[in-house]
């Protein structure tokens, strides 16, 4: 099984995955935390980790905030690679509703060159709050889609939503068109409680399915799957319980598996990353499951038993 944590910052700390194969490498985004020690000017930032197989990951070298936009922090990287060059998509961090999403690229996996218009993409109307987080992008219908968590305008329920930029774009500021005037996955099962986030896509069939988080972190956060035809407007395809639930008591998840992110490799095989721990989050690790297709086509399912040891 996978589980890795970076413990740079005092204790065993990454969330929020994204994972890419990039120069026959394989690398992962996440966040790292603020050391505990106090320090000044410290901020959320982005690590890095690579791995051969998936499974033995090591840390290769983080990304600290750099434009005065990113000044209280960077997190919640999403990845992909077009034509070459590796982009990155993140959201700021400490900014309450003005958090927005950014963008940079890169041609090696470990350094990043600034998009000049960051912060390129936050939500307009009444429905939001004008908050953008939790950045996931895949390239679909000659457009780059890039779905986000915003919250409603009183900032207590967390919603999802999308906006479009043509694929040949710099996906500047001005590239970027919300494609939505109101929230395309809202929580409505209970299990959901107040909170859709962390949205994680792949194309199967000509067909978008996104796995994505419910609840806020640690209530506890469990992971749900939907389908859709057109990249905007999406059907649940688990009802009754979530496509990966948290751990039973004394597992490493038990406190919640949660914020996914979806992996295809060039064998076409499927991995589902996410985050958990066992500790009401004082700690938190990154797991991953390989997931197989109902009949080969879009209905997703487990190929193997979630990890449960103790940490």
């Amino acid at each position: 099984m996978m589980l890795f944590a970076d413990s740079s910052r005092g204790r065993p700390f990454s969330k929020d995955p994204a994972v890419v194969k990039y120069l026959n490498t394989y690398w992962m985004y996440y966040s790292l935390p603020p050391f505990d020690d106090g320090r000044e000017n410290d901020g959320w930032a982005i690590g890095i980790a690579t791995s051969p197989d998936l499974i033995e990951w090591k840390k290769a070298g983080e990304i600290a905030p750099e434009q005065s936009c990113e000044a209280k922090g960077i997190c919640a990287p999403g990845a992909i690679v077009l034509d070459g060059v590796l982009h990155l998509f993140y959201q700021t961090y400490g900014n309450g509703s003005k958090d927005a999403i950014c963008h940079a690229t890169s041609t090696d996996g470990l350094h990043f060159k600034r998009n000049p218009t960051n912060p390129v993409f936050a939500p307009t109307g009444d429905w939001n709050n004008g908050r953008a987080i939790d950045a996931d992008v895949i390239a679909f219908q000659g457009k780059l889609f890039l779905y986000f968590a915003t919250r409603d305008p009183r900032g207590e329920i967390q919603l999802q939503g999308v906006a479009t930029a043509p694929l040949g774009s710099a996906f500047n500021a001005e590239d970027w068109t919300q494609a939505c005037d109101a929230p395309i996955l809202s929580p409505l099962l209970p299990w959901e409680g107040q909170c859709i986030e962390a949205a994680a896509t792949c194309v199967r069939r000509d067909l978008v399915v996104m796995f994505y988080a419910g609840a806020y972190n640690n209530w506890p956060q469990q992971i749900g799957c939907a389908v859709s035809d057109d990249g905007l407007k999406f059907e649940r395809l688990f009802i009754d319980n979530p496509f990966l639930p948290n751990g039973e008591p004394g597992s490493w998840n038990s406190s919640e598996s949660g914020h996914p992110y979806v992996f295809i490799d060039e064998d076409d095989r499927t991995y589902l990353f996410y985050q958990g721990n066992n500790d009401s989050g004082k700690t938190w690790y990154i797991s991953q499951l390989e997931v197989g297709w109902i009949d080969n086509e879009w209905v997703p399912k487990l190929i193997n038993e979630a990890a449960k040891p103790n940490v």
